[in-house]
């Protein structure tokens, strides 16, 4: 497929900067690849919003590694295949949880304060764990703690630039070889070529293809969407991961009310205040996310109802000190989760396909790596492991670096060379696009259509009315909101795509058209 973008240039007339290593996203995978790569060069760190404006500054329960002496890597993939649902990429998976202790520690040793106990650190149990192995920061503020951490040490780091309101349009590409990016700095309006000898899309997930999501507002996907643009490869996007347990509050976002909490026996129970999970998985509220999900969907179909209870109080006075930033969301609006029961929904959390990479972060362009949610690698499967996410970004970020150390390639353009990147097509002009409008029927067409529970028939229907706001793509954009929703536009069409053709359930993908799990016929993945 060759390039397209979103708006008509010619790289020779735009402003030009350039750098050796430009990272998009300032999450942990960012963060830490650009500390990894800092010795070996300029840097340049691009974020759309601040720096903390993360997934990561919102992460809660902790971080899943395998340190302790009844815990060994060995559990750890063995925990982290089953959850996949027999999908994961085994090579990737081994990568993840040998090579997870050693940059956990550095973590650790660049400052992050993990949570202790009588000098030990405090490690809990989490669904489809089989050891407690999840470190945690502050309670339930690990993501908030991890991203103090680097963004502190990033900030002092002299040959890291961050440069914050940059939002990524497209990679600037040229027979298969990426170059940069080309970017619209959102503050001055002004459209800016950044150049590098490696380009790394750290940009996070699409949870913003849903209006029922944890994830913040930044999370458009947008990583994703130019690397397709691009020519890059993409997969797997059938599979996003809905968390079973948002905090459900009519007219409150979607706060997530983390698995640790039933990792510290919380139960779940319907309106009728009854026990269900018992009957849907031996694990019962520890079952894999995927299943929990379904059950709690099940259950609120049943008992007609928006939402199920999470009943902490056995956890009692513990909770307020165990997890203080949920039990503060709570009692804001009227909760008291030590003495009253949680209403919960599930809501879209992680997207678990994304950029194909291989196990050093590479993509199919030359110079274009990809880690962190934004990228597929093949660990997560069909049913993100809780807590792997953190860990994922660490351990890639960190081969990232070592790959591009290791390549020492030459820079692909020189500083000052011209390099002939342009393109021009027939653009219409519409004075009455309403971004904010598209953007919430599109993120309700996706939850009623192509969310937990799909069907051809749904699916179709969704496809159906993406194809009619595709023009969008070819008009005049000019507004970051527009861009926005141009790249949720193109995910939402390459994810109902893939759904629909996925004539199987398996992990977060599930068909009520076509119930079990097809090894035989699907045990492959959907590219593109």
């Amino acid at each position: 497929m060759l390039p397209h973008y979103l708006i008509n240039f010619d790289l020779g007339k735009l402003k030009k900067i350039y750098t050796d290593f430009l990272i998009v996203g300032t999450g942990i995978a960012g963060l830490y690849t650009s500390l990894k790569l800092s010795p070996q060069g300029e840097i340049i760190l691009l974020t759309k919003s601040k720096i903390k404006e993360s997934n990561t500054e919102y992460a809660q329960g902790g971080i899943a590694v395998a340190l302790g002496d009844e815990d060994s890597p060995r559990l750890h993939l063995e925990d982290t295949l089953k959850a996949g649902a027999n999908f994961c990429d085994l090579k990737a998976v081994k990568v993840l949880v040998t090579e997870g202790p050693k940059c956990v520690e550095e973590l650790i040793e660049w400052g992050t304060k993990f949570d202790k106990i009588k000098g030990k650190y405090d490690t809990t149990l989490e669904a489809a764990h089989q050891r407690p192995r999840i470190l945690h920061a502050q309670g339930d503020a690990t993501g908030a703690e991890i991203e103090r951490s680097l963004s502190k040490k990033v900030i002092k780091e002299n040959g890291i630039k961050i440069k914050e309101n940059i939002l990524v349009l497209d990679i600037l590409v040229d027979h298969h070889i990426c170059y940069g990016l080309l970017t619209l700095d959102t503050n001055t309006k002004e459209i800016i070529a950044y150049l590098a000898k490696s380009t790394i899309l750290a940009s996070g997930g699409a949870g913003q293809l849903f209006n029922n999501t944890t994830n913040p507002d930044v999370a458009t996907g947008d990583g994703i969407a130019i690397t397709y643009r691009g020519g890059a490869k993409v997969t797997d996007l059938e599979f996003i991961q809905f968390h079973p347990t948002a905090l459900y509050h009519q007219g409150s976002p979607k706060f997530l009310i983390s698995e640790a909490v039933r990792g510290e026996g919380a139960v779940l129970k319907n309106i009728k205040g009854e026990l269900f999970m018992h009957s849907y998985h031996p694990l019962a509220e520890l079952a894999p996310r995927d299943i929990v999900t379904r059950a709690i969907t099940d259950q609120m179909k049943k008992t007609k109802s928006n939402y199920v209870f999470l009943d902490a109080t056995k956890i009692k006075d513990k909770f307020s000190k165990r997890f203080p930033t949920i039990y503060k969301n709570c009692f804001s609006l009227g909760i008291n989760p030590e003495k009253e029961f949680i209403p919960v929904a599930p809501a879209a959390h992680y997207t678990m396909g994304g950029i194909k990479t291989d196990t050093w972060g590479q993509t199919n362009l030359a110079n274009l790596y990809a880690c962190g949610e934004c990228a597929s690698t093949g660990v997560h499967g069909a049913n993100r492991l809780a807590s792997n996410s953190l860990l994922e970004g660490l351990v890639f970020g960190n081969r990232i670096a070592q790959k591009i150390k290791e390549s020492r390639l030459p820079f692909s353009i020189k500083r000052g060379e011209e390099i002939n990147i342009s393109y021009n097509i027939s653009r219409k002009k519409y004075k009455k696009i309403n971004p904010e409008k598209v953007k919430k029927e599109l993120q309700k067409l996706m939850w009623d259509k192509v969310g937990i529970i799909r069907t051809a028939s749904n699916l179709t229907k969704a496809q159906q009315k993406i194809n009619q706001w595709k023009y969008l793509l070819e008009l005049e954009l000019k507004t970051a909101e527009e861009f926005e929703l141009a790249n949720l536009i193109s995910l939402a069409n390459l994810v109902t795509l893939s759904a629909l053709q996925r004539e199987e359930s398996r992990g977060a993908h599930y068909r009520k058209d076509f119930p079990l799990r097809d090894d035989i016929n699907w045990k492959k993945h959907i590219v593109y």
